[in-house]
Parts: C-alpha cells; sequence; structure tokens
C-alpha cells in the first residue's frame, strides 16, 4: 500500500494549519484539500487556498469557491484551458501566494529528511496517519520559537 501525506500550510508564517494522511488512489491529493478545507471554521472569513497543477480542474476550484475560499492554484494551460481564470489572477494576492508556495516545499522537505518519512517503516493507514500528524505537530514546535525570535 501507498500512502500520501496532506498538510494545510498558513501562507504567512509556514506553520501548518491541518494534517492528514490517505491511501494513494490519483485523487487523494484533491479529496483530501476539500476535506481539510471543510474543517475550517466560516468564522476564518475569506481565506485562499493553494495548490500545485494537479488541483487545477473545473470540478475541484469549483468545490474550493463553494467552501467559500479563493482557489490560489497553479495554472495548468497545457494541452487545456485553465480552471483559474481572471477574476482570480488578476489580483496581487495570486502572484504572492504563488510565490510563497515554497514554504510547503520546505514543510514536506522537513518532514521528508528530518522526519523521516521518506520511507516510512510503519504499515496500515491508521499508523501512518498518526505518524504524520505527530509529525506535522513536531516542525511546528519546532518552527514556533524561531518565529518568536523574528518578531522580537
Amino acid at each position: 500500500m501507498s500512502y500520501l501525506g496532506h498538510a494545510v500550510v498558513e501562507n504567512r508564517h509556514g506553520l501548518i494549519a491541518a494534517a492528514m494522511a490517505t491511501q494513494a488512489d490519483g485523487t487523494a491529493e484533491r479529496e483530501a484539500s476539500i476535506l481539510m478545507l471543510s474543517q475550517f471554521p466560516e468564522t476564518a472569513g475569506r481565506i485562499t487556498w493553494g495548490g500545485d497543477l494537479a488541483y487545477d480542474t473545473e470540478e475541484h476550484v469549483g468545490l474550493v469557491r463553494e467552501l467559500g475560499a479563493t482557489p490560489h492554484v497553479a495554472q495548468n494551460n497545457t494541452n487545456r484551458r485553465s480552471a483559474i481564470d481572471g477574476r482570480t489572477t488578476r489580483h496581487p494576492g495570486y502572484r504572492i501566494s504563488l510565490s510563497r508556495r515554497w514554504l510547503v516545499e520546505k514543510v514536506f522537505g522537513w518532514l521528508k529528511q528530518t522526519a523521516g518519512l521518506r520511507q516510512v517503516k510503519l504499515r496500515g493507514l491508521e499508523k501512518v496517519k498518526w505518524l504524520f500528524v505527530f509529525a506535522c505537530a513536531a516542525y511546528n514546535l519546532l518552527r514556533i520559537p524561531k518565529l518568536r525570535a523574528q518578531c522580537a
């Protein structure tokens, strides 16, 4: 069995706001993103949601919008038309979100290299979920003192 880890990373500070693991099946990334996005309270206000080219589908972008979020997904213009149109790309926030994607890559790099999730030794989705969420919490605990030092 193959598993995927999914995380929602807060764009300003790079902290992990939500995490989960699923069985890899080709659509797990998009399904997990909708599950995690639906868990954010409506009182959080309008949020943006970013993703790579795999998330640029009409169905997924529509679901993100239905959940009250603005999709800041990288446009996939190869062989088809992007689901992200001018109502999103015309805003400066879209370009900012795309330029901050390195924060997400940094998180997954740490999880694979330092936390040892490149090749998980556990078997079973429940154990992998536990390990992934635990590693994400450890990342946040290491990141918070660095953020506090920057603000001081």
